[in-house]
């Protein structure tokens, strides 16, 4: 039996938790996945980006409960270090948490634009200017890193960044952004692990709708 549990929310909207969850699997480390229903009050307020996400996605292992996504990352790179969340050298970890904590703390107009939804699709949708400068800057950081470490991954091998960039991969295509061959090339790297394919599938069965994720705006 897995000594850890991992709290999420729903898999159709919850980027938060698939940041968690993705990092986890990558980890190696057995969990068991505990999952709040998305009409929980707390859950519900992470989804509508109405509070902090603290209540999930939550990691407790060996009697410590980790909560953040960030954090969940740094202690599962201590606890599984085999599995190289971070990359090995110094230059290049720091890179990685420099971009990780970048996606952490911005990219706000990206995030009420085109919230998660992976039962979705909107051809042709009209991403606003704030929005769009904001995806322009994350197909920056995947260019740079995709040219500075070789691919086929941020930093060659999957670590933290590729967990923490994965919620915005299904985001570009729920909403149809236009890509450039590089970058679509990334996309669809990212949406082929299994861990992706788990994850889309099980969102694909959830009963809940939230109708604020729904809109066609």
């Amino acid at each position: 039996m897995a000594n850890a549990t991992l709290t999420i929310s729903s898999k159709n909207y919850s980027s938060w938790s698939l940041r968690g969850w993705l990092l986890t699997k990558f980890s190696g480390l057995p969990f068991e996945e505990v999952v709040m229903p998305a009409d929980d009050p707390g859950a519900r307020a992470e989804l509508l980006l109405l509070s902090p996400s603290i209540l999930v996605p939550c990691l407790f292992h060996d009697g410590i409960k980790v909560w953040d996504t960030l954090a969940i990352g740094e202690y599962l790179n201590e606890v599984r270090p085999g599995a190289r969340l971070l990359p090995k050298e110094r230059a290049e970890r720091a890179h990685c948490r420099a971009i990780c904590g970048e996606m952490h703390s911005g990219f706000a107009a990206l995030r009420s634009a085109l919230p998660m939804n992976l039962k979705a699709h909107f051809p042709g949708f009209k991403v606003w200017a704030r929005a769009q400068t904001d995806i322009e800057r994350i197909v920056t950081i995947w260019h740079e890193c995709l040219a500075q470490y070789g691919g086929p991954y941020l930093f060659g091998e999957r670590t933290c960044a590729d967990a923490m960039f994965a919620p915005v991969v299904t985001r570009f295509v729920t909403y149809d952004v236009k890509l450039d061959a590089d970058i679509v090339a990334y996309g669809e790297r990212i949406l082929a692990m299994p861990e992706m394919r788990q994850w889309i599938a099980d969102a694909q069965q959830e009963a809940e709708e939230i109708d604020e994720l729904d809109v066609e705006f």
